[in-house]
Parts: C-alpha cells; sequence; structure tokens
C-alpha cells in the first residue's frame, strides 16, 4: 500500500501498490502491520457496504463522539463518490478544516478516516457502492453529525443533491452545537475512552 498523508495529521489516502501479470493486479487492501507502522489504528471492529443507486446522493456528515470514536477505511468498489472529511479534534490546527479526494472504482484508492472526524460522501455515478471497515462498533447514543451545506464549514459538493435522508438533513447548524461539539470531542474526554 501507498500511503499519503493529507493535510490533516492522521488522516491518509491510501492507495493500492499493484503486483501486475499477465492474468492482471494483486495487492493489499490493509494489513494490521503497515497501519501500525503509520501511526493508524489497526484494529476493525465493523464491515459496511452501502449501496446507492442514484447519481447526487448525499450521505454525511456523520461521525461518533468518543468513548465510541470511529476510524474508518473508505473504498469505492462500483462508480465513483466524492468523499470529504472534517477535522473535528478541538485541539488540533486544523480543526474544522476539510479535504476531499474522489474515490472511484477505476482507482481502487482508499481514504482513512481518523477518530474525531466528520465524514460524507456524494455519489458520483448511478449505481455507486462504498465499503468501510470501521474501528469501533456502531453505538446510536454516540452518534453525531453536522449538515453537509453548514455555510460554516464551506464544503463543496460536485452535483445537487437528489437524494438525503431526513436524519442527514435534520443534523443542526453548527452555530448551535459547536459548544458541545468541542467538549465532547476534547482529548480529555478522547483520553478517557
Amino acid at each position: 500500500m501507498i500511503f499519503t498523508e493529507t493535510k490533516l495529521k492522521g488522516a491518509f489516502i491510501i492507495d493500492l501498490d499493484r503486483k501486475v501479470d499477465e492474468r492482471g493486479f494483486f495487492s493489499r487492501a490493509f494489513c494490521q502491520n503497515e497501519f501500525r507502522d503509520h501511526g493508524l489504528r489497526s484494529v476493525i471492529a465493523q464491515a459496511n457496504i452501502a449501496s446507492n443507486t442514484k447519481k447526487g446522493t448525499l450521505r454525511g456528515m456523520h461521525f461518533q463522539y468518543p468513548p465510541a470514536a470511529e476510524s474508518k477505511l473508505v473504498r469505492c468498489t462500483r462508480g465513483a463518490i466524492f468523499d470529504i472529511i472534517v477535522d473535528l479534534r478541538p485541539e488540533s490546527p486544523t480543526y474544522l478544516e476539510h479535504i476531499s479526494v474522489e474515490l472511484n472504482e477505476d482507482n481502487m484508492t482508499a481514504l482513512y478516516v481518523p477518530e474525531r472526524f466528520a465524514h460524507g460522501y456524494q455519489v458520483l455515478r448511478d449505481d455507486t457502492d462504498t465499503s468501510y471497515q470501521v474501528g469501533e462498533f456502531y453505538t446510536p447514543s454516540a452518534e453525531g453529525g453536522l449538515l453537509h451545506d453548514d455555510p460554516r464549514l464551506g464544503l463543496t459538493w460536485p452535483l445537487p443533491v437528489s437524494v438525503i435522508s431526513s436524519k442527514d438533513r435534520a443534523f443542526r447548524p453548527l452555530h448551535d452545537v459547536e459548544d458541545d461539539v468541542k467538549r465532547r470531542m476534547s482529548l480529555d474526554i478522547a483520553a478517557a475512552a
């Protein structure tokens, strides 16, 4: 695997190191040792798949609070997505900054999302599937989210939103929840986890 750290410390774009021959190619997509060597959480608690039928579908911006904060390894296995992550670590110099990357079936690139980040994506092609390896179990009581179109976040999505869940549409603006987000995402809470 080829690990490229983004401007958001701990967030990596991971490309395949393809071994090509007449059959096609072979590549490792996950290795606990390689993840650990890069300082990444190397435990997978759950593996999830999302199927998206319509281009423009938006999922996000999701996260879980400590002590159930999730790391995620996200890959698009069919179709294409525009993936965005937002740093929610109050102590970070990149707090509330974001990065975006296109993940698609052709590049097979993955995005490693550290704990205490919000994550979301928009589907760029009909019939798109994504795969997530998640470092913590889904914990509804620790679930949080931010509006995908919150002006304070300044996220730019490539397409008009065609489908979004009522749950994702109902997230409150950052100015209403920021104090709580900062408190619950603080190092004190995360360290106690």
